[in-house]
């Protein structure tokens, strides 16, 4: 005897080797034995054999339609050798069965199962819907194919077209349109984007790299919402000293300025001015709703994403000519350079001038030969650089990496200027060792006063933030709170309302185990960091262009690691496979092959080694805030 079985939901044949009650013993048309549960059995036949039955019985179940077995079947449950029996007209052969059996498996949208050999046939309305879901997944199917073929010939779809930035930059993987462009992706060889700009829907290499910025935080637009320009007391005490700041040309949020007075013993009282937006825009309120929703001012080339809008920035940066509300530091110094005694105020500062980097420049080479340039305010700016140097070695560590560059761009009309600026040098220590004291003293006392603050903490290497005042190990500092840019970093703004309470011995706004609090820190974190990526990758696009712009052939570059190289006068960096085993820091000539503004990459190979010494590397970034 043989049976016909169902085991973990395939059909199966076996002959009977041993039969127990509840239980069989059977062996596979392969020779398999296994023991199978009495229960399992469907049918029991003689003839022909298994292996030759499962075969005749699918040959049989292909000349059924499933329509006419589900018309046939009634509404109530039923056996499928009562329905073989019918189809058939009399008492159907084991093949028949089997026949029927198969095609009713194979059917779960119009049979449901009721058990052993049992059916059902689904309610019409049900199997309606259910084809219909078919239909339309093959219709789907078809214009997914029909949609892909047409990419691959670089002929782009409307409804594509239309999705286009979803594409690009968050696919669904669900959607009929994702699934085509990849298929035409894999059949062209090319990644998404350059398949549009193959079929002319991507004409922009710069519009596409800011795309994914603006997809990511705008993608509702970068424009503010309808909001009210704040007012602050003018009833202020008016400070005795104008200030001034100094700043890159583009600047628009001048979030901080100083003032140099001489005193009669000989000594300087430095202050360190920053703009107080607090004193306007309270916790909780619409612009701090923007505020917090933005995070931080992001930079890009040729623009910026300001965190607060542009008449509220207006209301509060410390712009010449005018008199604002600032939080102020006063430092006395020694003319050894020793700090006697500090003390913070809220008052309105007059502003004097607001100085531009691009002009005072010549004031580095300077100032370190001793010369004199004859520019406004020269001499306390000399003033506040000797006082920075003083600062930075009783702390013992450098502001930032003596080797460490920074760059500035300027875009106007399509075209690029890069242009590096020394870290270090005195103008740059300058404004970093003054931002290093308000930052460090204004930590200090809020966590003297057990007040609630965001603070940067570095441990190992790792900059993180923390609600609790920790080292900032590569600063030399008990603690360091980023307070001096409120107009462009939320962390800053947060930690000034907590600062304006503890100056007026009010309650602050957050306690240390605030929810509004820790959810700053979170929210601001990885904001900060995304921006930062979209900032280094403008940059690297700019560079490229500027190579393109410039006709480069070749160029120097430093070596940092392996084949990964830094070229010189730019903030990119690129592989170069060529590379022969050097060391790092070790200088070569490069030939620029070719520059991809789509992909942001550039074929580079290897010329020469040059003779000079081995550069310096240094990866360290500053936290001068």
């Amino acid at each position: 005897m043989q049976v016909l079985y169902e085991e973990e939901g395939d059909l199966k044949v076996g002959a009977v080797l041993a039969r127990a009650p509840a239980s069989f013993q059977v062996e596979s048309p392969h020779g398999r034995r296994t023991k199978i549960k009495a229960a399992a059995v469907l049918l029991s036949f003689e003839h022909p054999p298994g292996a030759e039955l499962l075969a005749e019985a699918a040959k049989f179940a292909a000349t059924l339609e499933v329509d006419f077995l589900w018309q046939c079947s009634g509404k109530g449950e039923f056996a499928f050798e009562a329905l073989a029996r019918e189809y058939v007209g009399r008492e159907p052969s084991p093949v028949e069965a089997a026949g029927v059996l198969i095609k009713l498996h194979a059917a779960p949208m119009y049979f449901y199962r009721r058990g052993k050999g049992r059916f059902q046939a689904a309610p019409e309305e049900t199997l309606k819907l259910a084809l219909a879901g078919i239909e339309k997944k093959k219709q789907l199917q078809q214009r997914i194919a029909d949609w892909a073929e047409r990419l691959a010939r670089f002929d782009c779809p409307a409804e594509i077209a239309a999705l286009r930035d979803e594409l690009l930059y968050a696919p669904d993987r669900g959607k009929g349109e994702t699934k085509a462009l990849e298929e035409a992706c894999r059949r062209s060889g090319l990644s998404a984007a350059r398949l549009f700009e193959r079929c002319g829907r991507l004409l922009d290499a710069h519009d596409y790299h800011l795309g994914r910025f603006l997809h990511e935080f705008f993608p509702r637009g970068s424009a503010f919402p309808a909001h009210a320009v704040p007012e602050f007391a003018t009833e202020l005490p008016l400070a005795e000293t104008p200030a001034f700041s100094l700043d890159d040309s583009g600047t628009t949020e001048i979030d901080d300025a100083f003032s140099v007075r001489r005193l009669p013993s000989g000594g300087l009282r430095i202050g360190v001015h920053i703009a107080a937006p607090a004193l306007g825009i309270a916790p909780g309120s619409p612009l701090d709703a923007i505020a917090r929703e933005r995070l931080s001012t992001a930079y890009m080339p040729g623009r910026k994403y300001t965190m607060l809008p542009e008449d509220v920035v207006a209301c509060f940066s410390l712009d010449g000519g005018a008199e604002r509300p600032a939080l102020s530091l006063y430092v006395e110094v020694g003319e050894e350079g020793a700090v006697r005694g500090r003390h913070s105020r809220i008052e309105r500062v007059p502003i004097a001038a607001n100085l531009r980097y691009a002009h005072y420049d010549v004031l580095n080479a300077a100032f370190e030969s001793g010369a004199t340039v004859g520019l406004p305010f020269e001499e306390d700016l000399r003033a506040l650089w000797r006082a920075a140097c003083a600062l930075e070695t009783k702390r013992g560590k450098p502001a930032a990496p003596a080797t460490a560059v920074d760059y500035s761009f300027s875009v106007e009309g399509g075209r690029v200027r890069i242009t590096p600026r020394r870290r270090g040098s005195p103008l740059d220590k300058l404004v970093a060792e003054m931002m290093i004291l308000a930052n460090s003293s204004w930590g200090e006392l809020l966590a003297e006063r057990d007040v609630a603050a965001l603070y940067r903490v570095q441990s190992v290497g790792k900059v993180r933030m923390s609600v609790h005042p920790e080292p900032h190990e590569g600063l030399g500092l008990a603690c360091y709170a980023w307070l001096s840019s409120p107009l462009r970093r939320y962390v800053d703004l947060v930690n000034q309302w907590q600062l304006v309470a503890a100056l007026g011995g009010r309650r602050p706004p957050f306690a240390r185990n605030a929810d509004a609090l820790l959810a700053a820190l979170r929210a601001f974190e990885v904001t900060y960091a995304r921006y930062d990526e979209h900032q280094r990758a403008m940059e690297s696009y700019w560079s490229l262009r500027w190579l393109q712009q410039e006709g480069v052939g070749s160029t120097g570059a430093v070596l940092l690691r392996e084949n990964l190289v830094r070229l010189d006068g730019l903030p990119l960096t690129a592989r170069v496979p060529s590379l022969p085993e050097l060391g790092r820091g070790t200088r070569v000539r490069l030939e620029v092959k070719s520059v991809d503004l789509l992909e942001r990459s550039v074929e580079l190979v290897y010329r020469e080694t040059l003779a000079q010494a081995p550069a310096v590397v240094e990866d360290a970034a500053g936290e001068t805030g």
